[in-house]
Parts: C-alpha cells; structure tokens; sequence
C-alpha cells in the first residue's frame, strides 16, 4: 500500500514541477514496488527546501499529508455542491409548481416557500403576476368573442336560458293543441252519436208505420192468420217469442215455412238458455242437411224444404233414450235415438224465430240466418200422435200449441223483418 501512495506522490510531484525539470523533455516511469523495496526505480526530482534541507523522508511525509487534506476538500465540496443542487431543484420544482396552480386558477393556498429561494424571488412573483394577467385578459378576450359571436347570431347573450323559455312555450303551445283536438273530436263523437240514434229511432217509426200499413193494422182474419217475412240473410232481421218455455221432458215443435235460400236454408228457429246457447236448434247450414241440436248434440234430419214452396214440419223428442221423429208434409221421413237421452230441456230462455243465438237472445250470424217467411209456429209439452201431425198438415184440424200457440200479440219483429196475413193452407194447396 505504501508503495502504492509514493507512486502516486511521485506523479503529483512529477506534474507539479514538470516545469522546473533539469533534464527537458524527459518522462518519468513508475512501476508498483513492494513494501520493502526502495525507490530506486523510479527517481524524484528535487524539490524546493523551505527554510532548510528535508530528508526524503520528511518531505515524502510532507506530500502524502498535502494529499490527503486535498481529496477530503474535494470530498466536502462536492457534497456541498450536490446538497446545492438538490435544495435548488426542489425549490425550482415548487416555484414551477406555484406558479402553474396560480396561472390555472386553481384559488389553492399553501405554505409560502417563496422567501426560501437562494435568490431574489422578485423574479418569480413578477413572473406569476404576468401570467396571471396574461389568462385574465384570455378570458376577457374569450368572454367577448362569445358575446359578440352571440350578438351577430341575432341572439341574446344568455341563449340557453331563451332557448328553454321559447321550448316550454311551444310546448304550452303543443298541449293546448292537443286539447282542442281532443275537445273536437269528443264533441264530434257526440254529434255523431245523437245522429246516429236519432236515425236509429227515425228509421225503427217508419218500419213500424211501414209494418202497420202493411198488415192493416193487424186487422188479420184470425190471431194466427199472419206469417212472418225474414227477406234478407242479414244478422239483424228475426222474430222473438214472447213467451219462455218451461222444463221439458219431452216436445213437439211444427211450423210452416218457404224458403228458396243456397245453400242451406239457414235457422228457422233456435232456444238458448244461460250456459247453454244450442239448448233446442233446428239449422240447416251451408251444404249440410238440416240438422237438430239438443244440449248441444245433433241429430241429422232426412228432410227438403229448400225448393221455394211452403212445407209443415213437425219434429218430436222425448228425453227417454233420447228418441226424435222428424216428419215433413205430415209424412215421416226418420225417427233415431241417443239425442241428449234423459236430458230435460231447461226453462226460462228465449226463442227466436229466423237466427241461430250464441249467447242468450243475441249475437247472431248472417250466415246461419233463415232466409224466407214462417208462420204456425206452435210448440206443445208431449209427443204428438202421427195422425194428429197428419191432420195439422192438411189443414184438417186447427190445434195449437199447449206451450207456445202461434199468435200475433206473443210474436214481435225486430230490423225489418214483418208480418203478414197469410192462410197458410190456402198457399199450401196453391203450391200443389
């Protein structure tokens, strides 16, 4: 190590009196050397004695103190200058800092750092009231863009508070609008409404008068000397018996009726009660044959009566094994069993003459509906005897029905249809 050292106060004594050399020109080489080898090897030049002669020794010991008091001085100076600018940095740093919150406006309060700085802050502060009046006149100068931007669009300065008080009036202006429409149109309604009744009533006198006229004031030859006319297959032309049935165990239903109708003569009569709308029907729909439902179960009848002449028709049932006969012209033209069997027909319902109900008394359908005329209508409470059918038909005997007789005072006509007087017998013969 101390070999090391005196190589190193070699060379610093070498360069520091490399002027004063005796031999110009000439260069020192130094190797390592042991601790126990001499300095042979590598010459020192003489230097300046001090108030006397040193030893070489003394002044090797001279040169390794002056050394080392120069590396420790390096050694705090340049610590100091480090610490320097650490503590400069920081405090640029925080002035950066301060002077871009205060340029943004940020209104934010801190510890004043200013009176730290090494230097003169007057710099720093003159530098942020510049900018400061730099973004307010920015502001200034955006602020009257605007308004004058505002100003040239025809536009007052504070648009958007006009924009929603010119939206809420034509809203107001929307809604009133709608009112009036809806005012309108509900007076409209009305209007039509009284109209349409008044043509209603209107139109329900003249049948009336019509259908005075037209019967002489029921001044027909006998109460059951009329006939009913349903001309159009429409879903508001029928009959209606006044009169209801009661609970039945058995019936017998005949009538006279013409019809010229295709296909299918349609519903010359149908009983609905509550729950039940297809309680007693007699239909003949579309290409199917006439048919009869009881409680909704159906039983074809062989019968033809669809050729524009008047027929008698009379049909018996009994709820014992649920036996039918079906006669036509006082013939009998079939007999089954098995329809609705112990089934009684229920009471209270309504009986209408010319349409097919699906509820009780209504909803009826233009395409089941009779097209044609009906009279002798009449409905007892028990099997009538084949003779006795026979004589109904050839007008040999006048009985009407124990339940529902064929009348004119139990027989009202509703939507055009009509009564007429008719001696359904006289006809009978005509068309023979």
């Amino acid at each position: 190590m101390l070999a090391l050292l005196t190589a190193g106060v070699a060379l610093a004594v070498a360069a520091g009196g490399a002027q004063d050399s005796p031999i110009p020109g000439s260069r020192f080489v130094c190797t390592a050397l042991p601790p126990e080898a001499t300095h042979a090897g590598c010459p020192l030049p003489a230097m300046p004695m001090q108030g006397g002669t040193l030893s070489p020794e003394e002044e090797l010991r001279a040169a390794v103190l002056q050394l080392r008091e120069t590396v420790v001085q390096q050694k705090e100076t340049l610590g100091a200058q480090r610490e320097a600018i650490r503590e400069l940095t920081s405090k640029l740093a925080r002035c950066e800092g301060l002077a871009g919150g205060k340029a943004r406006g940020s209104g934010a309060t801190g510890k004043d750092t200013m009176g730290d700085l090494p230097r003169d802050p007057g710099h720093v502060v003159e530098q942020l009231s510049r900018s400061l009046q730099t973004l307010k006149d920015r502001l200034e100068s955006l602020e009257l863009q605007l308004r004058t931007n505002a100003s040239n669009a025809g536009l007052p300065s504070d648009f958007r508070e006009v924009l929603q008080r010119r939206l809420g009036e034509l809203e107001r202006q929307l809604l009133r609008k709608v009112a009036e429409l809806e005012d309108e149109k509900s007076l409209l309604h009305n209007e039509t409404s009284a109209h349409r009744q008044k043509t209603e009533s209107t139109l329900n006198a003249l049948l009336q008068r019509v259908a005075e006229l037209e019967r002489g004031n029921s001044a027909f030859k006998s109460p059951d000397a009329f006939k009913v006319s349903l001309p159009l297959r429409t879903n508001y032309l029928y009959g209606k018996i006044k009169k209801t049935l009661p609970e039945l165990y058995a019936f017998t239903i005949c009538l006279w009726l013409r019809s010229s109708a295709s296909p299918g003569i349609g519903t010359p009569f149908s009983y609905a009660v509550p729950g039940q709308a297809n309680e007693i029907v007699l239909i003949e729909w579309g290409n199917n044959p006439i048919e009869l439902l009881i409680n909704d179960k159906v039983a074809q009848l062989p019968l033809f009566v669809s050729d524009g002449k008047w027929h008698h028709i009379c049909i018996t049932w009994t709820t014992r094994d649920g036996m039918w006969e079906a006669f036509q012209d006082g013939e009998k033209l079939g007999t089954g069993e098995n329809l609705a069997p112990w089934h009684p027909i229920k009471p209270g319902g309504v009986l209408i003459l010319g349409q097919e109900q699906d509820t009780v008394g209504g909803r009826f359908d233009a395409t089941q509906a009779f097209v044609g005329e009906l009279s002798q209508f009449n409905i007892w409470d028990r099997v009538l005897r084949a003779q006795e059918i026979i004589n109904i038909a050839n007008c040999s005997t006048n009985m009407p029905g124990n339940i529902i007789p064929w009348v004119d005072n139990n027989v009202d006509v509703f939507g055009g249809a009509s009564k007429w007087p008719v001696e359904t017998c006289e006809e009978r013969l005509l068309d023979l």
